[in-house]
């Protein structure tokens, strides 16, 4: 079993890569498909100049967690991600066992990456499998196909990666309850640590979006998509897995620690092009684009696009709704220490009306969402906007 992480003293690190082979038909993340390799070892460069402004600034100290997402961080060559994590190291360190995450395409792995960047302390590998089916991942616009996952599974575990993610997603065009129950029965025969099983969004700007906006995408009903949700959580706690956030599974003590930093809403620092940060009550926003993210670091300056100072009840509202994400809900005691007031008497118009119709309740000093609110978050969340 994972060990439990120490006591948090040190920040949350996520590290943007902004980098792909090409844009998935669902995705609005910040990414730029088919650059150089010159453009990418720059970028590195850059990481390193934004961490040594950081580490001067806020002294924040060596890492509890540190998170590489994009885009498609292992389209790095292993050398450039070994570099990255190496000027993490040497600027803020991190704690001992420290969760060190990565995202990873299966079709941009071999053993070579793999063996480097555990090597290099990354000790959770986030595979983007998202199903198990060739057509869905062809229309989807994936570079992998089912057989790549099996691949990139198998050879993680050479690595000695013994702390694996699968994110699938269901509500896909013309995925059927039977297809998706498929994807999951293969899933779990891999038994990873960790499984995210997300719904589809469709945002607009997305080549999926323009799709649908024209009338011309073939969505799954709600009910079907309800009916997916179920088969997921059913499937999972029978094969040993628990809930832990609404759209999160994990065998125990397999958490993931850097997610729950956003759903505690504790502080964080992100790196790179389009990387946001909540620190001492701000919050703020890197320069999307390239040159300008380039262009700032080079004249000795945070690349920070917006900054906001977060009100106590912005602060307040948003410890809620992220934190009704969890299946334990928000801390009740923990929300009065942070802030002196109870969640309760703050919220009490709000509640009552969620108490009303049945989508929240109290237990075990935890406000948390009901069975029947699970799938209605939403409508939940927008109480406390």
């Amino acid at each position: 079993m994972q060990k439990e992480l120490p006591p948090r003293v040190g920040p949350a690190l996520y590290i943007h890569i902004p980098f792909c082979v090409r844009k998935c038909h669902y995705c609005d993340f910040v990414s730029y498909p088919g650059q150089a390799p010159g453009v990418m070892a720059a970028y590195g460069r850059d990481l390193a100049k934004e961490m040594a402004l950081v580490d001067t600034r806020w002294q924040p100290g060596p890492a509890a967690t540190v998170y590489l997402g994009g885009g498609t961080p292992t389209l790095l060559p292993g050398v450039e991600l070994e570099a990255v994590l190496g000027a993490v190291a040497r600027t803020f360190g991190w704690q001992s066992g420290a969760e060190i995450s990565m995202e990873a395409n299966p079709g941009t792995v071999d053993t070579a990456k793999l063996q480097a960047l555990r090597a290099a302390g990354v000790n959770r590998l986030s595979l983007g499998a998202q199903a198990f089916d060739d057509a869905l991942l062809k229309a989807m616009g994936r570079i992998h196909r089912r057989q790549d996952i099996y691949q990139a599974y198998h050879l993680a575990r050479r690595a000695g990666f013994n702390n694996i993610n699968l994110d699938l997603i269901f509500g896909l065009p013309g995925q059927t309850l039977a297809s998706w129950r498929a994807t999951l029965k293969e899933a779990l025969a891999l038994q990873p640590e960790h499984m995210a099983v997300y719904s589809l969004q469709v945002e607009e700007g997305t080549f999926w979006g323009d799709l649908a906006a024209a009338g011309e995408l073939a969505l799954p009903g709600e009910e079907l998509e309800l009916a997916m949700y179920q088969a997921a959580r059913e499937r999972l706690a029978a094969a040993g897995y628990q809930q832990y956030e609404i759209s999160n599974f994990a065998r125990p003590g397999y958490e993931c620690h850097h997610n729950l930093t956003y759903w505690l809403n504790h502080p964080y620092l992100g790196l790179g092009a389009a990387a946001a940060s909540s620190w001492q009550g701000r919050r703020w926003r890197n320069y999307d684009d390239l040159g300008q993210y380039r262009a700032a670091l080079s004249a000795g300056l945070l690349p920070r696009a917006e900054i906001d100072t977060l009100t106590r009840h912005q602060q307040m509202a948003e410890t809620m709704f992220m934190g009704l994400r969890l299946i334990a809900g928000v801390d009740l005691e923990a929300f009065r220490r942070r802030f002196g007031v109870d969640a309760r008497v703050v919220y009490a118009r709000e509640l009552t009306r969620l108490y009303q119709v049945g989508l929240v309740e109290e237990r075990g000093g935890h406000l948390r969402l009901t069975e029947k609110g699970l799938p209605l978050a939403n409508v939940v969340f927008v109480e406390f906007v």
